[in-house]
C-alpha cells in the first residue's frame, strides 16, 4: 500500500513537471512563432546574437570574465537585438545593417574625436561613417549606429565634394582657354568656300 504523503508527493511533483514543460513548449513555439516572421537575414543575425550570448555565458561560467563585463555585453546584446527586430518591422525588409551599440564611455571604440551626444539626431550621419539610430535602455543605456556600407559613404562623398560651404553647388571645371565646359562666347565663324 502507498503512504498517502508519498502518493501526494508523487503527484506533486507530476503535476510540476507537466506545468514546467507546457510552459517551456509555449515558450519555444512562442520564440518559433517570433522567428518565422522574419526572412532568413534577420534569422541569420538573431542566430549570431543567440551565439554571442551563448559565449558570453560560456565565459562568465568558466569565470574568465568579470561580472560586470558580463552584464554590459548581454545587456549590449539585448539592445542589438531590440535595435534589429524594430528596423526590420518598421522597414519590412529583410535586410539587418551592421550594427554598433556603445554607451556614453565607449565612444573612443567608433570615434577619433568623440561627436556631441546632445547634439545627435536620429538618423543623421556621423563622421561620414555611422548613421545615428537613437538610443536603446537595456540595463545600460546604448547609442545605436548603422555603419554606412561602401556604396552609402561614396554617394555621401559625392554629394558633399559637388556642394560648397553655402549649399551651392560648384560650378563645372574650366577648359585651358579659361572658359567653363559647355560654354563658349561665340560659334565659331566658318572659314571656307561655301
Amino acid at each position: 500500500m502507498i503512504r498517502p504523503s508519498l502518493l501526494s508527493g508523487f503527484l506533486f511533483t507530476a503535476i510540476v513537471i507537466a506545468a514546467g514543460s507546457g510552459v517551456a513548449h509555449a515558450q519555444s513555439s512562442t520564440r518559433a512563432a517570433h522567428t518565422v516572421e522574419f526572412g532568413p537575414v534577420m534569422r541569420a543575425y538573431l542566430g549570431y546574437l543567440r551565439n554571442e550570448q551563448e559565449v558570453v555565458d560560456d565565459r562568465i561560467s568558466r569565470r574568465e570574465i568579470s561580472s560586470q563585463y558580463y552584464r554590459r555585453n548581454s545587456n549590449r546584446i539585448r539592445a542589438l537585438r531590440q535595435m534589429a527586430i524594430r528596423i526590420v518591422t518598421k522597414s519590412g525588409n529583410d535586410y539587418v545593417p551592421e550594427l554598433e551599440a556603445v554607451t556614453s564611455d565607449e565612444f573612443g571604440i567608433l570615434f577619433e574625436t568623440r561627436p556631441n551626444v546632445r547634439a545627435l539626431r536620429v538618423n543623421e550621419v556621423v563622421k561620414n561613417t555611422f548613421r545615428y539610430l537613437g538610443t536603446v535602455s537595456s540595463g545600460d543605456v546604448f547609442y545605436m549606429f548603422a555603419r554606412l556600407d561602401p556604396y552609402e559613404q561614396a554617394a555621401l562623398m559625392e554629394g558633399k565634394a559637388t556642394e560648397t560651404s553655402t549649399g551651392q553647388k560648384t560650378p563645372p571645371p574650366a577648359n585651358a582657354k579659361g572658359q567653363r565646359v559647355g560654354e563658349s562666347p561665340t560659334r565659331p565663324r566658318r572659314a571656307g568656300p561655301r
